[in-house]
């Protein structure tokens, strides 16, 4: 008797269904065999947008603990305040909601001594500010933000120097008289440019272009960064190389986050921020270039100014308005 066969269509729904299985087995495999997860994440917030230099050496940052830690540390890293403004994050981090963030002066809110980061004629050049950084003076300060804010700061940033713009060239105090110009909203800053003869008027940054424009105010200070990023180029004409602040930044975590991990992972991260520092220094020394270079093509002309003439008239006020700790920080800082 001859057998009886399965037609056709039955064999192809038969491989069909085999095909099928053998997708839907190497489907669940993958499923529940996930790449291994990370036994710690580090949330790091920071206020500076994609392009800066801040979050492009942020991004060196997380490729080294990713890396050297052989996957044990994830590093999530969320630029232009996406986890909050600079004193959010930094009660974040105390609250353990967020782990890391970069922060300067702002601290003195906590920790007196951070003032000394952004104080006006504190440092003659950035040889000074490195000597004081990286040896007692950064110890003191490091240690007051540690005690009094529970952060660690595990590296520092160099800031670029804080510049004078106006549509005339100012080379001494004496062309400053009566001046109106817009200064942030710190009382020192206020005192200072008082005392220079000009008449301060704190603002947000955000509506200097239009004061500008309007003729609210006549000029303003900031790094070649913010007067780039703002366009002050198309209301101002001449950037002033007063250079009365120069400073520098934190790159700070949390104590208890630190310590959770084992040595060899506390170890990891810091090497990781060491290598921060030094990418940071390369692009850095590259932007102050590119920055120059690029106000100059819009049209801006610099002028050199009398430097000890400025920091000795502001002298007096910078130091009236510091505490007596404050002071005694800044008299260590002027003796390097």
């Amino acid at each position: 008797m001859t057998a009886i066969q399965p037609p056709r269509r039955w064999h192809r729904c038969r491989a069909a269904g085999l095909i099928g299985f053998g997708l839907c087995v190497a489907f669940s495999l993958c499923v529940v065999q996930p790449a291994q997860a990370a036994e710690y994440v580090l949330k790091f917030g920071h206020l500076a947008n994609q392009h800066n230099v801040w979050h492009r050496a942020a991004l060196r940052f997380k490729e080294r603990v990713e890396a050297d830690s052989g996957g044990r540390i994830e590093v999530r890293v969320y630029p232009s305040d996406q986890l909050g403004g600079e004193l959010d994050m930094i009660n974040s981090i105390q609250l353990g909601i967020a782990d890391m963030t970069i922060t300067g002066e702002s601290l003195q809110n906590w920790a007196p001594k951070a003032a000394l980061m952004a104080a006006p004629y504190a440092f003659r050049d950035r040889e000074q500010l490195r000597r004081a950084v990286e040896g007692e003076v950064g110890e003191e300060i490091g240690a007051q933000i540690n005690q009094r804010t529970g952060l660690i700061p595990l590296t520092w940033l160099e800031r670029g120097p804080r510049e004078l713009t106006a549509n005339r060239p100012i080379s001494h105090p004496d062309d400053l008289r009566g001046i109106r110009l817009r200064v942030p909203n710190v009382p020192l800053f206020v005192a200072t440019w008082q005392a220079l003869g000009a008449r301060p008027t704190p603002m947000a940054f955000s509506e200097v272009f239009t004061s500008l424009q309007q003729s609210t105010i006549e000029g303003q200070e900031n790094p070649l960064d913010l007067i780039e990023s703002g366009s002050l180029f198309e209301v101002q004409s001449h950037v002033s190389l007063t250079h009365h602040v120069r400073g520098w930044i934190y790159v700070v975590i949390g104590q208890r986050q630190l310590e959770r991990m084992p040595e060899e992972l506390q170890r990891v991260v810091r090497e990781a921020a060491d290598e921060m520092q030094r990418y940071h220094a390369e692009l850095f020394e590259q932007d102050q270039q590119r920055l120059d270079q690029t106000l100059r093509e819009r049209g801006m002309v610099f002028v050199e100014v009398d430097q000890e003439a400025f920091a000795e008239q502001a002298r007096e006020a910078v130091l009236g308005a510091l505490d007596e700790e404050q002071r005694a920080l800044f008299e260590k800082i002027q003796a390097l």
